[in-house]
């Protein structure tokens, strides 16, 4: 029997801990033979125990090894020229890539072969591997980062009462069943790389910075921190109905929180760059990296159709009560402007997605000197106040032929743009012009 080294073949005279980036970088390409008992040059010396010597072997693997590679190793003892020698065979396993444990999946880590030599892969090798194996969904890979600690989401599941030991790791998705941690681990950990850039402009544009900041850190710190920076710039206005103070933000709290869910589940991490969020004078945006998934359009999204890029994130966040259900976010959105004749806009393009919240209390320097009629029914309710001085929102449902609901809502809107005034209360309510 003739032993020669190739890209399938590695001779080893002993047992030494080189044998585990041998077996590994097997184990990562297309599968291999290990003997021991024979030397580089091919000559054999054979092995005193090779019971003991498939034992050592097998010990080192399961101990050093991860994700479990024993079951993919077959032992075998052959007598060549009068000495007994171990032929390991090793196949190309199904949960690649393979690594040594105190390494991690970085390349001092992960082997593969080249050629007659067992050699460190590169990280796009590795990252290869990982999507061949795990799919194409990020949450799902295992991650690169295997070093991860969990302050912030022990503390969000702890809030709720909920467990959150390695049993429960599993069940949702942030370890495999080997015990590695996958993307959506890294995601919810202090490690996480993936940050969400906020700025503040003067005015309506991005002519001139206010202040700009940068949140990192697990996703639960990031989603606390960017909501108190968003919500303390959420300023509230007051008006008087006589001696009734009425309070109005400049968004919705409603629109603001669900806008912030969305741009933090949704987004597409396999990419780094950041999200964004840019507050202007009249308007928030919520931009996420990641277009719709494929298939969607606004309109299903408009619908409450709802085809989830993370759906494990998802689930986390479902779990832990912050989101209700999939695919109520946006109307959630869209419903919290409703009353106040003001939209929300959703943009989408191949690789982005942005929602931008109008602030309620803006109103334009034109629209300050000159109000305009944003509709064609306020010109009618308008023009009916003008000439009668007054107006109930019986004489509007009336007018326009139209609901108790939208009825009160043009007259809300109108009272808000300073068109009408609002005089009285409940079954005495009217309204007058603003020049009456």
């Amino acid at each position: 029997m003739i032993f020669k080294e190739s890209e399938t073949v590695e001779l080893k005279s002993i047992v030494t801990d080189d044998i585990k980036k041998e077996i590994i970088a097997f184990a990562n390409c297309e599968g291999g033979r290990l003997y021991v008992g024979v030397q580089n040059d091919g000559g054999v010396i054979g092995v005193d125990n090779p019971d003991n010597t498939a034992l050592q072997i097998s010990n080192m693997i399961r101990d050093a090894v991860k994700p479990d590679l024993t079951m993919f190793l077959h032992y075998e003892t052959l007598n060549v020229e009068g000495r007994q020698i171990v032929a390991v065979d090793v196949q190309k396993g199904s949960d690649r890539p393979y690594y040594i444990a105190k390494k991690g999946l970085r390349p001092e880590g992960v082997y593969v072969r080249q050629g007659y030599f067992s050699a460190p892969a590169t990280t796009a090798v590795i990252r290869q591997l990982i999507k061949e194996t795990d799919g194409d969904r990020f949450e799902d890979m295992r991650s690169l980062e295997q070093d991860l600690t969990f302050e912030f989401a022990a503390k969000e599941f702890s809030a709720r009462n909920i467990p959150f030991a390695q049993a429960q790791m599993k069940t949702l998705g942030l370890m495999s069943r080997d015990g590695v941690y996958t993307n959506l681990a890294l995601l919810l950990s202090d490690q996480c790389s993936h940050t969400i850039k906020a700025a503040v402009f003067e005015g309506c544009d991005q002519n001139e910075f206010k202040d700009r900041r940068e949140f990192s850190g697990s996703l639960f710190k990031q989603m606390h921190d960017v909501y108190d920076y968003i919500d303390f710039r959420n300023q509230t206005h007051s008006s008087f109905d006589k001696l009734l103070r009425i309070d109005n933000r400049d968004y919705p709290e409603v629109a603001l929180r669900e806008a912030l869910f969305n741009l933090l589940v949704h987004r597409e991490y396999s990419f780094s760059a950041s999200s964004f969020i840019r507050i202007f004078q009249d308007r928030i945006e919520f931009t996420s990296i990641g277009g719709l998934v494929g298939g969607v359009t606004l309109n299903d999204i408009s619908m409450g159709i709802s085809v989830c890029r993370n759906v494990k994130l998802a689930n986390v966040f479902y779990r832990l009560e912050l989101i209700e259900a999939y695919g109520t976010g946006i109307s959630k959105i869209i419903k919290a402007y409703s009353a106040y004749g003001k939209a929300p806009k959703i943009e989408t393009s191949d690789n982005a997605f942005k929602i931008t919240l109008p602030n309620l209390n803006y109103q334009s320097r034109e629209t300050q000197k000159a109000p305009s009629y944003q509709s064609a029914p306020e010109e009618k309710v308008i023009a009916l106040a003008e000439s009668k001085g007054i107006v109930t929102r019986k004489d509007v449902e009336t007018l326009l032929g139209t609901k108790q609901s939208s009825a009160g809502r043009i007259l809300k809107n109108l009272v808000q743009s300073g068109q009408l005034i609002r005089e009285g209360g409940g079954k005495s309510t009217r309204y007058r012009p603003e020049k009456t």
